[in-house]
């Protein structure tokens, strides 16, 4: 019964992602169409229609860790279901580039506070044995809402002949007014309301939900030792977490220089470049998504087996040889089947290392009394590259080739397999409580 409750709060939880995963691709159904309708040019094109909602996205991930902290996991991430709601009623019904951009950006505030909430608060009710997995959900439902906004796009495409786009950008409202109503039933986490609160009445309540009685007390006794251990007006940027800090910066970096959110973004535009049609490139974008998520469920299933480091080795060695082989079709003129072929094995790889490690690493690293702050710095490099790398991506097609493209980002995994095999430590199975002491507190 405590398993079962634990993994409901955190499947409700993880709807703030599937929410993230249909925000940030849906637009990738709309892209040439939106282009067509307000021709300003590449560039205006990338950073205001098409990365609007990535902007928003920085701001939110920047500053989404104070709500998080200060009012608490669970209001933070009720206020993120109504921006949510706003930005896809808002984006579907203006007519102007600048209007659209601005609903767009207000759905992009929801996806970057829901990257520090949501991990935040799944890892802090989470036993330390399961933690990878259910904090995977998160990513489990990114993923699934990538695939269902792709094939969301496809089927509007076939049904819809005029303004397409607004369906396709407006659907989003009915999954996020049910996220929100279903968050309104979920608890707060108890490691929030002792270390911020010092509510140990409402904390014992939800812990008894989750722990054996006879445990309870204990666990609230760990928690608040390690509170009182941690200094007043600590901040992340003290010297004695710079080893946390360099590695949420590396994974985040890494993460965005695979050219996974440029794929996402304009993978029906890839598609079509490598010489597929309109409506079998769409159709191609949904083989993305189901790759995706049946290789996070694999994923899913390893990182509390194998741990998260071993996944990252998988992973990287994976991007390495999918992204050369995907630079070198473009390259070499090969069409067809040929790139979507080797871009569903780039999808596959980063699905088993970066998709299933990224959020569940970034939410073990940092102390309790620290982690909203350091979750809001790791979500904060991730979505700054994730604005900047695919609103580049019309740009430096149009100037450098695909190709070339493919190449730069299959020489920043090999990068990221030095980083994972010098400095990444293995979280598995360690208590979070201790997880600062592992990390060279």
């Amino acid at each position: 019964m405590k398993n079962n409750k634990i993994f409901a709060w955190s499947i409700t939880v993880a709807l703030a992602g599937f929410l993230f995963g249909f925000d940030t691709v849906v637009i990738s159904g709309a892209d040439l169409e939106l282009q067509k309708l307000w021709p300003r040019g590449d560039w205006f094109h990338g950073f205001v229609v098409m990365s609007s909602a990535l902007w928003g996205t920085v701001i939110g991930a920047m500053f989404g860790g104070i709500p998080t902290e200060k009012l608490g996991r669970k209001k933070t991430l009720i206020a993120i279901g109504i921006l949510y709601s706003l930005s896809a009623i808002g984006a579907a019904l203006v007519s102007d580039p600048f209007a659209f951009a601005f609903f767009r950006f207000i759905g992009g505030l929801g996806v970057g506070a829901s990257t520090i909430a949501g991990p935040a608060y799944i890892s802090e009710i989470a036993p330390a044995e399961n933690r990878g997995k259910l904090v995977g959900t998160y990513q489990f439902n990114i993923v699934f809402g990538i695939l269902v906004a792709f094939l969301s796009n496809y089927l509007i495409s076939e049904s819809i002949q005029q303004e397409a786009w607004r369906y396709m950008i407006g659907v989003e409202a009915i999954p996020a007014i049910i996220y929100t109503l279903m968050v309104l039933r979920i608890p707060e986490s108890p490691r929030w309301l002792i270390t911020a609160k010092n509510d140990t009445v409402e904390a014992a309540k939800v812990l008894s939900q989750i722990y054996p009685e006879e445990e309870v007390q204990g666990v609230i006794k760990t928690i608040q030792e390690n509170n009182e251990a941690a200094a007043t007006g600590e901040s992340i940027f003290m010297g004695k977490y710079r080893f946390p800090l360099s590695l949420a910066f590396l994974i985040a970096f890494f993460n965005q220089f695979s050219g996974i959110n440029a794929l996402l973004y304009y993978a029906p535009r890839i598609f079509e470049g490598a010489g597929l049609g309109a409506q079998t490139a769409l159709l191609s974008s949904i083989g993305v998504g189901v790759v995706n998520l049946i290789f996070t469920l694999i994923g899913m299933s390893l990182i509390d087996k194998f741990g998260r480091r071993q996944l990252m080795y998988v992973g990287s060695i994976g991007y390495i040889i999918s992204l050369s082989m995907v630079g070198y079709a473009f390259s070499s003129g090969m069409t067809g089947m040929a790139v979507p072929i080797f871009l569903f094995l780039f999808i596959a790889a980063h699905a088993i290392g970066q998709g299933a490690v990224i959020w569940v690493f970034i939410s073990e690293i940092f102390p309790n009394h620290l982690r909203s702050s350091g979750q809001a710095f790791g979500s904060s490099v991730h979505w700054v590259l994730a604005a900047i790398i695919p609103a580049m991506v019309p740009v430096l097609f149009t100037k450098l080739g695909q190709g070339p493209v493919f190449y730069f980002f299959a020489f920043m995994m090999l990068l990221q397999l030095i980083f994972v095999y010098k400095m990444m430590p293995e979280t598995k199975g360690v208590a979070l409580e201790d997880m600062q002491d592992s990390l060279g507190k």
